[in-house]
């Protein structure tokens, strides 16, 4: 049975095009995503993101066990509000999820999960908290939109109640705040998003959702798809979870070693098999690349350098830069002169650090 957020028949009406995502039905695009993907770059757009699933953990103990689920420390999180982005790991320093917590408050603190990966995660949380006294409630009252491009914020805050826009328009990038919008709706405000643009992902009660992306859309508010959402997080090198990492793919191996912190003191989940890999030496790095020739990089398709085969990740034609990007998974070491072969073609292509673009700017050396 296939899931549907609040803003289905929204969508509908707005004549998407929809398509199964995970088991929800969600919009992939309005008509253009190529237009929608120059919407957010240039001007302001929203995506409906409802299909996210919310946690929300309590207890005395729940910063105790955050420092044991995640990789990444929560005791950077000292102010209410601050946010932190992090891999789940198993015992195997394998990816179970990568997810943004908030601190709330010391015995509250919110998660924000991937949707396909929604029961495994909670089943996995659940079983984790249990020793800490640790309360897990998932939140499916909510509804959640991201609305994202250089006019983004300025967008939201004009429909909160005057006393929230000074707070709201000081929010530092990855923090939140609760505010109420001008029709007295409680909202929660983050400055998160995964397009490389400023903007806010915002969460709404269901009961309002619809209001409120009609209120933004009354603003002046494209509405952007799935197709616009996954080209431009590849080019602000975002990973996509089931494609660029899993739960047989470390950090270290997804170019997410920045999200691990191995703080003195702290055993987390995990934390002994990355250990063992650092000293080893990690087998394999996620890499940038940009093909100059014509042609689009996808998924699946083999890479060949100096130290043996590899696979493209995710891979997309680049509307902001004109060009084929990717992220691919290849041997460690120095690749040397990579191809890509394309239906029995090798192809060159150069590797390049990423993110491809950010800001509407593409970035040196791609």
């Amino acid at each position: 049975m296939t899931s549907k957020t609040v803003l289905n028949e929204t969508h509908r009406a707005l004549g998407a095009k929809m398509v199964d995502f995970g088991g929800w039905d969600m919009p992939i695009h309005y008509g253009s995503q190529l237009e929608e993907h120059h919407q957010v770059r240039r001007d302001v757009g929203m995506f409906d993101v409802s299909h996210m699933t919310v946690i929300d953990l309590h207890g005395e103990q729940v910063r105790a066990f955050l420092r044991h689920l995640l990789a990444n420390s929560v005791d950077k999180l000292q102010k209410p509000g601050r946010a932190l982005y992090s891999c789940m790991l198993n015992p195997q320093g394998g990816v179970i999820d990568d997810l943004i917590v908030y601190f709330m408050r010391e015995d509250w603190f919110r998660l924000v999960v991937n949707a396909a990966t929604r029961d495994k995660d909670l089943a996995w949380i659940t079983a984790q908290a249990a020793a800490f006294g640790v309360e897990v409630r998932e939140r499916p009252e909510f509804g959640m939109i991201a609305v994202q491009g250089p006019n983004a914020r300025a967008k939201v805050i004009a429909l909160l109640r005057e006393e929230d826009r000074d707070p709201v328009s000081r929010l530092v990038r990855f923090s939140a705040c609760e505010a109420t919008t001008a029709d007295g709706v409680p909202v929660f405000v983050a400055r998160t998003g995964y397009t490389g643009e400023d903007g806010f992902e915002v969460i709404v009660p269901d009961t309002e959702t619809v209001a409120f992306w009609n209120a933004l859309l009354a603003a002046g508010v494209k509405p952007a798809g799935l197709g616009a959402r996954d080209t431009l997080r590849l080019e602000a090198g975002m990973n996509l979870y089931g494609q660029d990492m899993d739960e047989t793919v470390t950090p270290y191996e997804a170019a997410l070693g920045w999200t691990v912190a191995l703080d003195p003191g702290r055993d987390f989940i995990g934390r002994a098999a990355l250990e063992a890999q650092q000293a080893a030496g990690v087998p394999r790095q996620m890499v940038g690349l940009v093909m100059d020739e014509k042609g689009v990089l996808r998924h699946g398709q083999k890479v060949l350098t100096d130290n043996g085969e590899g696979e493209i990740l995710s891979g997309t034609f680049s509307p902001t830069i004109g060009k084929a990007i990717a992220f691919a998974r290849i041997p460690a070491g120095d690749p040397g002169q990579v191809r890509v072969d394309i239906r029995g073609r090798q192809v060159p292509v150069r590797v390049v650090k990423f993110p491809f673009v950010r800001d509407n700017t593409v970035q040196p050396g791609i």
